[in-house]
């Protein structure tokens, strides 16, 4: 099993009819994906972020699956432009010694795929993802969703 944890944080000047619609879209990536197992949306609590997101897939092909529905893209492609920061952490029970590079070439691949994603990556002020492929430019740190 792995437990994909999305941790968001909306840029000041979005109103609140935004900020709804963008957790809409975060609750629709969990929703009509049936590779998505189990979800849960809504405000953090205790963190450092405003919105988390949990999607829940039983292994490698349903993470793959979950990256690339259109549903996803389609939020990636409206939310990355309009987060503050983002940070995306994975847990799983694998035992696999070499499951955190396949996670992290699965993120690669998914914006090799997807060079527009890339490119508000890019651009994004604070945007983490698990094996830290892609640049954040005005962070310096490291990127991907």
């Amino acid at each position: 099993m792995i437990f994909h944890i999305n941790r968001a944080t909306y840029k000041a000047g979005l109103s609140e009819e935004q900020r709804r619609a963008g957790v809409e879209m975060l609750r629709q990536s969990g929703a009509v994906n049936p590779a998505v197992k189990s979800y849960v949306v809504g405000p953090e609590l205790g963190g450092e972020f405003e919105y988390g997101a949990v999607y829940v897939f039983e292994d490698l092909d349903g993470y793959w699956a979950y990256l690339n529905h259109p549903v996803h893209v389609r939020e990636e492609l409206w939310g990355i432009p309009h987060l503050e920061k983002f940070a995306a952490i994975d847990v799983s029970d694998s035992d696999d010694p070499e499951f955190g590079a396949k996670v992290a070439a699965l993120q690669a691949r998914h914006q090799q795929e997807h060079p527009e994603l890339a490119a508000l990556v890019a651009q994004a002020a604070s945007f983490t993802v698990p094996g830290g492929t892609g640049q954040s430019a005005a962070a310096g740190g490291q990127a991907e969703a």
